[in-house]
C-alpha cells in the first residue's frame, strides 16, 4: 500500500442496491477484516497455492486477489474478459483488493493482465473451495446467531442439471466434430513439419461440412419420405470420412520431422485422440442408420470436448433432455448452501446414505429439527435410514399408493408446512443458476466441479453480505431515529 491506496477496510458500500455484486464483496469485506476468518482463509489459500513452490521472483497475484476475482466472475455470471475489465476499472472491486488508489502516477497503478487471472484462478480446486465454503456458512450463523438460544437447523435437499456446454448431441455431428478436430491438428503440422499432402486441406473442410448437412437434412428433415435418398447421403458422408481416416492412420503411423519434435508428438497424440473417434462414429452411423442396428446407452458419448457429460431426463411432466450433470445442494432455513455434491451418473435415491453422513459430520453436536425431499429421493431403505439418524421431522414423500398410516403421518399439520417450506429450494437453486450454474463454461471435468465450488462459494458470500448490509441499514436508520428525536 501506499499513501494513496484505500484501505480494505474503509471500502464504502451503497445500502440500497438491489445488484448481486455489493453484498458478496461485503462478505469479503468481512472476512478480510475479521482476524479469525482471515486466518483460516489465508491458511487454505497458502496449503494449496503455495504449498512446495519456490520463490523465483516473477511477478504474480496475491492470494486475496486470486480469491476476489474467482468470486466476482462467478457472481456476475461473467467471462474471462469481462473479469478483466472488473479487475482494472470496478472501483469498488479494486478497493475490496486493497489496489485501489484515490490519487495515483500512472506507471503506479497496479493492473492485472487476461493470462495471469485465468492461470491463477484455476489453481482453486474442489476440496478447497468446499474447505472454505463451510467456513464463511459458520462465519454467516454467527452473524445470525441469537444469544438466548441456539436455533435448530431445517434442512432441505433436491437436485438439478448443471449443463455442460456442449451442442445437442448426433452421431452425425459428432463425427463432423471429430473430423474437424483432425483436420486442424493437420493444418497445425502443416506450420511446423514436412508434412506432404495436404495442400487442398480447406477444399477437404468444406467437403466435409457440405456432405454433413446434406445426410443431416436427409436423416432429420425428410421424415422418411425418400429412403434411397437417405441412405445415400450417409453413404457419401461415410466414405469422405473413412477415406480421411485412412489417411490420418498414415500420419500417425509416420510422423513427419520438423525441428520442434516435441510438439510434433503432441499434435500426433492429439490425431490420435480424435482418430479414435472418427473410428466410433463412422462404425455407429453404419450400424444404426445403415444396419438398422439400436446403439446401447453404455457405447454412447455425447461430446467429443467434454467427454464426461452425461444424458439426463429426470422424468417430470415436460420431458426435455439435458446434457451435463445432477447437481445435488442441501439449504438450512437461512438460505445457505450448507452441503453439494456433482453426481457422476447417479440417482438422486442413492444419495441418502452418503449425504447423512456429510451432514452429521458437518453439525455434529448441534440439532437437525427436520430435512425435507421430494419424492425422487424416495425408497424404504432411505425412509429407514432417516427415521434412525435421529432427525426429528423427515420429510420424505413416498411414492405410489399410501396404506392408512402413512397418510396419517403425510397428513398431519407439521408435515405438511415442511413441505410446502421445502419449495423454498427451488429459489435458492434459481439464485445459484444466476451465480454461474445455469450452464458451466469451464473445460473439464476439474474445471466443471471447480466452477460447482465457486459459484457455490459467491452464492453464500452473498447470503452473508445481505446479513450485513441489512444490520448496517439497521444501524443507519436507529441514528437517524436518535437524531430526529434529539432535534
Amino acid at each position: 500500500m501506499n499513501l494513496r491506496t484505500v484501505a480494505i477496510s474503509n471500502a464504502r458500500f451503497p445500502v440500497k442496491s438491489r445488484d448481486e455484486l455489493p453484498p458478496v464483496l461485503k462478505a469479503l469485506q468481512y472476512i478480510f477484516i475479521t482476524p479469525e476468518l482471515n486466518e483460516k482463509v489465508f491458511q487454505l489459500l497458502e496449503e494449496k497455492i503455495c504449498k512446495g513452490k519456490k520463490k523465483t521472483g516473477r511477478k504474480g497475484m496475491d492470494l486475496w486477489h486470486v480469491l476476489v476475482l474467482a468470486v466476482v466472475r462467478h457472481t456476475l455470471d461473467t467471462n474471462w474478459d469481462r473479469l478483466l475489465d472488473t479487475a482494472n476499472y470496478h472501483e469498488l472491486v479494486r478497493s475490496i483488493m486493497g489496489v485501489h488508489a484515490t490519487a495515483f502516477i500512472e506507471h503506479e497503478k497496479i493492473e492485472f493482465n487476461y493470462q495471469n487471472i485465468l492461470d491463477n484462478v484455476t489453481l482453486l480446486d474442489e476440496q478447497l473451495l468446499e474447505q472454505v465454503n463451510q467456513i464463511v456458512v459458520q462465519a454467516g450463523y454467527q452473524l445470525l446467531k441469537k444469544k438466548e438460544r441456539e436455533e435448530a437447523i431445517r434442512l432441505k435437499s433436491d437436485s438439478y442439471v448443471l449443463e455442460t456446454n456442449v451442442h445437442f448431441p448426433t452421431d452425425l455431428n459428432l463425427l463432423y466434430d471429430s473430423v474437424r478436430k483432425c483436420l486442424d491438428v493437420i493444418k497445425e503440422l502443416t506450420q511446423i513439419s514436412d508434412i506432404k499432402g495436404w495442400r487442398k486441406i480447406k477444399r477437404l473442410y468444406r467437403s466435409t461440412k457440405s456432405l454433413f448437412r446434406n445426410a443431416s437434412q436427409q436423416v432429420f428433415r425428410s421424415n422418411g419420405k425418400n429412403e434411397r435418398q437417405k441412405r445415400q447421403a450417409v453413404k457419401d458422408y461415410l466414405q469422405l470420412a473413412i477415406s480421411l481416416q485412412q489417411r490420418f492412420d498414415e500420419v500417425i503411423e509416420t510422423p513427419p520431422a520438423g525441428f520442434n519434435v516435441e510438439l510434433i508428438l503432441v499434435y500426433t497424440l492429439a490425431l490420435k485422440h480424435y482418430r479414435d473417434y472418427v473410428n466410433k462414429f463412422a462404425d455407429q452411423i453404419e450400424r444404426r442408420l445403415l444396419k438398422g442396428q439400436t446403439i446401447g446407452a453404455d457405447e454412447k458419448i455425447y461430446s467429443i470436448f467434454e467427454e464426461h457429460t452425461e444424458w439426463i431426463t429426470k422424468g417430470k411432466q415436460n420431458k426435455k433432455v439435458e446434457l451435463g450433470h445432477l447437481l445435488l445442494i442441501t439449504t438450512d432455513q437461512h438460505h445457505f448452501i450448507v452441503d453439494y455434491k456433482v453426481m457422476e451418473k447417479q440417482k438422486d435415491a442413492s444419495q441418502i446414505e452418503s449425504l447423512q453422513h456429510r451432514i452429521q459430520k458437518k453439525f455434529a453436536g448441534k440439532t437437525i429439527y427436520s430435512h425435507s425431499f421430494d419424492k425422487g429421493f424416495w425408497s424404504k431403505d432411505n425412509w429407514q435410514l432417516l427415521q434412525q439418524s435421529g432427525i426429528e421431522q423427515v420429510i420424505l414423500p413416498k411414492r405410489g399408493k399410501l396404506n392408512k398410516a402413512e397418510q396419517q403421518r403425510e397428513g398431519s399439520r407439521e408435515f405438511k408446512q415442511l413441505r410446502r417450506a421445502h419449495s423454498a429450494v427451488e429459489s435458492n437453486i434459481n439464485m445459484l443458476e444466476h451465480h454461474g450454474l445455469n450452464r458451466c463454461m469451464d473445460k473439464g471435468l476439474h474445471g466443471y466441479k471447480r466452477s460447482v465450488g465457486l459459484s457455490v462459494l459467491a452464492y453464500n458470500l452473498h447470503q452473508a453480505g445481505n446479513v450485513l448490509i441489512a444490520n448496517e441499514r439497521n444501524l443507519i436508520g436507529q441514528v437517524q431515529a436518535t437524531l430526529a428525536k434529539a432535534a
